[in-house]
């Protein structure tokens, strides 16, 4: 067997609609519902499914979900730096660089923050 690409992974939320506003304003995802009443953020061919700390549970799911611990990459086209002058004037703190790291296919410049619930979130070019 050969895995050809990622299609969806999970964020646990403190507060579905936070995450969610929160990801659409600040990375234009878009949000959508897709099965009684889940959410899920949408960009390219991907999603992040979105599923509540507390209420109503996916019966699949982690073992252990913890709100604030997720930690990803994401790659975009946009200059690092127009990244980080977004991510400013959206009033978002930069926990680190933008710093030259290690990505899939190669090098890559990566800028770092967190979501409201302390998820990591790395925002990327390759070089």
């Amino acid at each position: 067997m050969n895995i050809d690409s990622i299609d969806h992974f999970v964020i646990t939320a403190s507060d579905v609609e936070v995450i969610c506003a929160f990801y659409k304003r600040v990375l234009g995802m878009r949000v959508r519902e897709f099965s009684k009443g889940r959410k899920a953020l949408y960009f390219g061919n991907q999603k992040i499914n979105i599923h509540p700390h507390m209420g109503l549970r996916p019966t699949l799911r982690a073992r252990q979900p913890e709100v604030g611990g997720s930690d990803f990459c994401l790659i975009t086209k946009v200059p690092v730096a127009e990244v980080v002058q977004h991510l400013k004037a959206e009033r978002v703190k930069i926990e680190a660089g933008p710093e030259q790291r290690s990505g899939a296919i190669g090098s890559i410049t990566s800028v770092y923050f967190r979501d409201p619930d302390g998820n990591l979130v790395e925002v990327s070019n390759y070089d």
